[in-house]
């Protein structure tokens, strides 16, 4: 299990489109959105490391996505 934390920018005004759009995606387990450098943060859990980088350039290929910060999480 991978479990992977996009935080990212959206367009002024698009929020709601972009929040229904993020719920959307296989893997997406919750979406906050939050005041402060980030618009949204977006928790992942999927099977594999390429599973996450497939969904990340998913959200990257959104058009009111304007930047992206993602953090792996790993077992200790």
């Amino acid at each position: 299990m991978v479990i992977g934390v996009t935080m990212l920018n959206v367009l002024p005004g698009s929020e709601k489109n972009a929040y229904n759009d993020l719920k959307s995606f296989a893997g997406v387990k919750d979406v906050y959105h939050v005041f402060g450098e980030f618009d949204f943060v977006v928790i992942m859990e999927l099977e594999t490391l390429r599973e996450l980088n497939d969904v990340v350039d998913k959200i990257r290929e959104n058009p009111n996505v304007t930047a992206t910060q993602t953090i792996v999480g790993a077992e200790l």
